[in-house]
């Protein structure tokens, strides 16, 4: 295997493709000129085109031979409301939204694979007995698109044997690939405590039930949720991210205080830990301070887990694509956050990293001064043309 030479000729058409879609960045559920660009260009094709879950979404089915296993394979389409500092000619024009996720590249990849495999069927030169689905996911940033999909029907409309995703990776060098066995990125849980006490004169503070001790005392003791209170082994992180509190005056002790933050974890069961532990922390602060606390611990994105078996496929087919020493197998998880996840709760499937390559600078991920690189585009279709081609010839 390698990168596939007619994907490579038409690695400007996928260029231009790319920065078309950088230019014209949409948010979340806002996606109309992108599904728009991604339904015409699957239509021109040839493939099957399927449009409105999760408003956005567009699903496409190119179906080649008589079996019935079929494959899925998703990118997403989303920009974030981030305000670009770039200034090359296909920066965003949309001040505050952009493409720094490189969702963008991953459109391309797949429509450029989409555009392989229909190509092939048409000419009867199909080497893949099935029926792959193409997925091209609204809102992956931060309101669950592959959620809202599925609850729309998404695996019943679509059924797959198995799903697959692919996310760039500023920091891994362009040209090779990880692949995880297991967890690959985290949950994104979100808290939120209310401290509720009585407000006073600074100067007669006894007169009061301080809620702003209550608060320095519980961001101090949730430190210790994960190094004492978890396996050394189960990964996690608990962020304190916000302590609001006063601001009237500087001689007024509040009656209130807020504290938030995020949670991340690989394992549900960790995750539930975790809550049972801060729900224990400030039943005992509030009570040792005299306030009243009350936890607010929201369940966000849960964690993305490989199945082993589609993990090394995954692994297989690249290291035939790009040999094995360029195949990270052994890489750590990642405690950022991917609404993929839900799709892998529904089908077995995988998820892998392409390297990105470092850009000038050192801009990685969400960064307005990052840019995808077109130079990988090639390698991405690739990969999901071979992917295809194995799976569907077991």
């Amino acid at each position: 295997m390698q990168v596939l030479p007619e994907i490579s000729a038409r690695r400007d058409e996928l260029v231009d493709l790319r920065h078309d879609l950088h230019a014209h960045p949409e948010l979340a559920f806002q996606e109309q000129r992108t599904s728009d660009r991604v339904a015409a260009f699957l239509e021109a094709q040839g493939i099957q085109v399927h449009r409105g879950l999760a408003g956005t979404g567009v699903v496409g089915v190119l179906k080649c031979g008589d079996s019935t296993r079929s494959i899925g394979l998703r990118a997403d389409m989303d920009a974030l409301p981030v305000r670009e500092q770039n200034l090359f000619p296909h920066r965003s024009k949309h001040d505050g939204r952009m493409h720094a996720c490189g969702h963008d590249g991953h459109t391309a990849m797949l429509l450029g694979a989409a555009q392989y495999l229909a190509a092939r069927c048409a000419q009867g030169g199909c080497d893949f007995d099935g029926t792959v689905v193409f997925i091209f996911q609204p809102a992956e940033e931060s309101d669950g698109g592959a959620r809202v999909m599925i609850e729309q029907g998404l695996f019943q409309l679509f059924p797959v044997d198995a799903v697959f995703g692919m996310h760039n990776w500023p920091g891994l060098p362009a040209g090779q690939f990880a692949v995880h066995s297991g967890p690959v990125m985290a949950c994104a849980d979100q808290f939120d405590v209310l401290l509720r006490g009585h407000g006073a004169h600074a100067a007669m503070p006894h007169q009061g039930r301080d809620p702003l001790l209550a608060g320095a005392a519980l961001v101090q003791a949730m430190q210790s949720v994960v190094s004492r209170r978890l396996d050394p082994l189960d990964s996690a992180v608990l962020s304190i991210t916000q302590f609001f509190a006063g601001g009237e005056a500087y001689n007024i002790i509040p009656a209130e205080a807020r504290i938030g933050g995020t949670v991340r974890a690989f394992k549900p069961e960790v995750e539930d830990a975790i809550e049972s532990a801060m729900e224990g922390l400030c039943a005992g602060i509030a009570s040792a301070h005299g306030v009243q606390a009350t936890l607010d611990y929201r369940r966000g994105y849960p964690p993305t887990v490989n199945t082993p078996t589609e993990a090394a496929l995954c692994r297989d087919v690249l290291c035939k694509l790009i040999g094995a020493s360029n195949v990270l197998t052994e890489a750590a998880p990642s405690m950022g956050a991917e609404d993929f996840s839900y799709m892998l709760r529904e089908k077995p499937g995988c998820y892998v990293w392409i390297g990105n390559g470092l850009a000038e600078g050192g801009c990685m991920l969400h960064n307005p001064r990052y840019d995808f690189n077109d130079a990988i585009l090639p390698l991405g279709s690739s990969y999901w043309v071979h992917l295809v081609k194995t799976y569907l010839t077991q």
